[in-house]
């Protein structure tokens, strides 16, 4: 593939991070571009049609929704992320699709407007992630010693909760030993870290007071603790410190 490649992001989008590491991972260079959601530009509309990001720009053709993206780099981009045999490929796929479903938890826990419906929502992310408990083996990552395509996925996932434990211990990962591992070894990939600004910690917390939600109001008044996201060594700092 000789094409220039360009991804039109989102500061804050998942599905974005999820193509920015696909890309760091292949070694590939590309331009990033930045739009406003909330105040789209002509050219964005008519090569996205659902007005989301990421888009992709593959010279003159534009690629849009993550999973396509991502689908699409990895078959036409060494080294290859997924899996060789069908059946594995297609099981990634399906786990792929998993997360997706708990961005959208994660959504739903951001937004809620009280402590019962947080509380709630507090649950249903440590059920999920015992679903995905049980598929992991020997680490460090979802297959084995091979960094994949659903790794990619889930590593914004993971991130949404370095900002999240700077507001209190929701202990979503506490009966998740394999997870939590998982998660710790994403957070220091070079593709993960650099998949997002440096100021992406704030922005998120900023993004979250403006909710109106019951971790709106826990974030009014907050300090942002993690420099740099993926600092799970910061976050333990602050829960001894907190219980000493």
């Amino acid at each position: 593939m000789n094409a220039a490649l360009t991804l039109v992001s989102h500061a804050l989008c998942p599905y974005v991070q999820r193509a920015a590491i696909v890309l760091a991972e292949k070694g590939v260079p590309y331009r990033r571009r930045v739009v406003d959601l909330a105040a789209k530009p002509a050219w964005f509309t008519e090569l996205s049609p659902l007005g989301k990001t990421p888009l992709l720009l593959a010279g003159d053709a534009a690629i849009f929704e993550s999973a396509v993206i991502c689908e699409y780099l990895d078959e036409t981009l060494p080294p290859p992320l997924h899996p060789r045999d069908p059946l594995e490929r297609a099981r990634h796929r399906s786990w792929i699709e998993f997360g997706s479903a708990l961005l959208t938890v994660i959504g739903g826990f951001y937004n809620a407007p009280d402590d019962a419906a947080l509380g709630s929502k507090r649950d249903e992310l440590a059920r999920r992630f015992g679903q995905v408990e049980a598929t992991l083996d020997s680490g460090p990552f979802f297959a084995g010693a091979a960094f994949s395509l659903v790794d990619g996925a889930y590593a914004p996932v993971f991130r949404y909760f370095d900002v999240f434990d700077t507001l209190r211990d929701f202990g979503i990962f506490d009966e998740t030993p394999k997870v939590r591992a998982w998660r710790d070894a994403l957070s220091r990939r070079p593709s993960v870290r650099g998949a997002v600004s440096a100021d992406y910690p704030t922005l998120l917390l900023d993004f979250i007071r403006r909710r109106g939600s019951a971790l709106a109001r826990m974030a009014a008044g907050s300090e942002l603790e993690l420099a740099s996201t993926g600092s799970r060594a910061a976050t333990d700092a602050r829960r001894a410190a907190v219980s000493a």
